[in-house]
């Protein structure tokens, strides 16, 4: 059985691979208008505000350092985080106060970071091997509040796509071109 705690140690594990194979931070990304050190950067900045409004837990950060270095930093800060009693502790404010800080970061955080993996891949010219099930198991998720995520503005229009592939039906439904390669963005 997977927990949030074993699923963001192993997405962020793939995520770093995935750091190492890039040789040119400034390749164009499925993302539109984000080159590959876009999406590394998104990945560092966002969870702070929202664990340090939400759950009172301050995030560091080197900015002097490597995209690789500082992604290393931070897994390990937020696994330190899953696997300590910080990830027990109930949130107090915003939409999911109730929930631990385990499954916030969760749901939000490693969710995203196993999406932006494939980003990252392609960005790379890379083909990220990603669970199926798991993008399968987020892809229902979705389709359940797409109204909601597609008024957030964080996603696109869904992309249409006959693919069989839950990887590439997931990415298709957060408005991404399965077929998108860096070599024609």
């Amino acid at each position: 059985m997977s927990t949030p705690s074993r699923r963001h140690a192993d997405w962020a594990r793939g995520f770093a691979q995935q750091i190492d194979n890039v040789t040119d931070w400034s390749a164009p990304s499925p993302v539109e208008q984000w080159a590959a050190v876009d999406v590394v950067e998104h990945l560092l900045a966002w969870p702070v505000g929202l664990l340090r409004d939400w759950a009172g837990i301050e995030l560091t950060d080197d900015a002097d350092a490597t995209p690789a270095e500082r992604w290393r930093r931070r897994s390990a800060e937020l696994q330190s985080v899953l696997d300590g009693e910080a990830g027990r502790r109930t949130v107090e404010v915003g939409p999911f106060a109730g929930t631990s800080v385990a499954e916030l970061i969760d749901r939000l955080y490693s969710a995203d970071v196993f999406m932006h993996t494939w980003d990252l891949a392609r960005a790379a010219g890379h083909d990220p091997q990603l669970d199926p099930a798991y993008a399968t198991q987020l892809l229902e998720g979705m389709r359940q509040m797409e109204q909601v995520l597609r008024d957030s503005g964080q996603y696109g229009a869904p992309y249409p796509t006959t693919s069989a592939d839950p990887v590439e039906q997931l990415m298709a439904f957060i408005g991404r071109d399965p077929p998108w390669s860096a070599a024609t963005p």
